[in-house]
């Protein structure tokens, strides 16, 4: 099979990795025998996937550009919302079946180029049971589930002990994210820090990322003694195992893989009732889950997790699922997809 993805994302998100993910694992496949991906020409992604072998770039900064170049193959892969135009556009043009990965569970845009996109697409996969049934409706086809993987990042337990030396006898919360309140609700673990700085004065909330929200939030936390920012980690994964707790209170999230990362780095995790995240959290079982926006419940939720035995019992159970979310059972899912359709 030759698949051509189209990604035309600017930045490197969420959805970018995991294209990066699936294009490499894909790359080991014998049913795979080429690979394309139509992407920025500024795209991070040609140097994440610049030593994968059997895959070409084409250049396309926006859905009507690089169908030329891309040309025919067994299928087109739509991995974000303008590629799903271009997907459609190039099956308009060669007659080329395409598929919808859906990586969010905000709804679609009730628009009829939208309807026509998803209805004429000839599989749609959401990450999540509830993205599987917002977009249900749009298509005549089943939704496929297939779930994010995790990153297979190796730590360097140098950097890791390095990072962990700078707060000694410090409790580490850590979160990591873009730093954008309405989607990864900063603001509420920013609360939670707000009403633990004198109950429990050795826990230190650690932000990673960096986003639109940064200066605003910075300024926020200003008298909050428990609280650093500690940028963007191209390498978070050397910093991952060095926490205690990692935190994530979305507000809305398609899946939020970087909890598979934090379990991986054998983390234990709390996280919003939101989108998602209940595939991954089991309460009370996988990790904790507390209600979207509800700082006192998540501030409870960490003094919990003090607990080391709970934390422990945690991450060996969720430590027990990692399997299905890797990037080969990734791949062997959507091989298996392509082939049916």
């Amino acid at each position: 099979m030759h698949i051509i993805h189209a990604n035309l994302a600017r930045g490197f998100r969420g959805g970018e990795r995991q294209t990066v993910l699936l294009i490499q694992a894909l790359a080991d496949k014998a049913e795979v025998s080429l690979q394309t991906l139509v992407c920025r020409p500024d795209s991070p992604m040609r140097a994440e996937l610049a030593t994968t072998h059997g895959l070409r770039f084409v250049s396309a900064r926006h859905q009507l550009a690089g169908h030329r170049q891309a040309g025919r193959a067994t299928m087109v892969h739509a991995h974000d919302a303008k590629a799903v135009h271009w997907a459609w556009l190039h099956h308009r043009l060669f007659g080329i079946p395409y598929l919808i990965t859906r990586r969010v569970d905000t709804p679609v845009k009730h628009k009829l180029s939208n309807r026509i996109f998803y209805r004429e697409a000839h599989r749609c996969v959401a990450l999540s049971r509830v993205i599987a049934e917002n977009i249900q409706p749009l298509s005549p086809h089943p939704v496929a589930q297939i779930p994010s993987a995790f990153t297979p990042l190796v730590s360097d337990p140098n950097i890791t002990r390095a990072f962990r030396a700078r707060y000694p006898g410090r409790f580490l919360v850590g979160h990591a994210g873009a730093l954008v309140d309405r989607h990864k609700g900063q603001r509420v673990l920013l609360d939670a820090a707000r009403r633990l700085q004198h109950s429990q004065p050795d826990m230190l909330f650690v932000f990673f990322g960096q986003g639109e929200d940064e200066a605003e939030l910075k300024q926020e936390s200003i008298r909050l003694d428990n609280v650093i920012w500690a940028g963007f980690k191209s390498d978070i994964g050397n910093y991952l195992p060095a926490l205690d707790i990692f935190a994530f209170p979305s507000r809305n999230e398609g899946l939020g893989s970087v909890l598979l990362d934090a379990i991986r780095a054998e983390v234990p995790v709390v996280a919003s009732k939101t989108g998602g995240i209940p595939d991954i959290v089991r309460h009370e079982e996988t990790g904790l889950l507390f209600p979207t926006g509800d700082s006192e419940y998540l501030a409870e939720c960490l003094v919990r997790l003090r607990d080391i035995d709970l934390r422990k019992r945690l991450v060996e159970k969720a430590s027990q699922h990692l399997a299905k979310y890797s990037p080969e059972a990734m791949a062997n899912s959507y091989t298996s997809l392509y082939s049916r359709v």
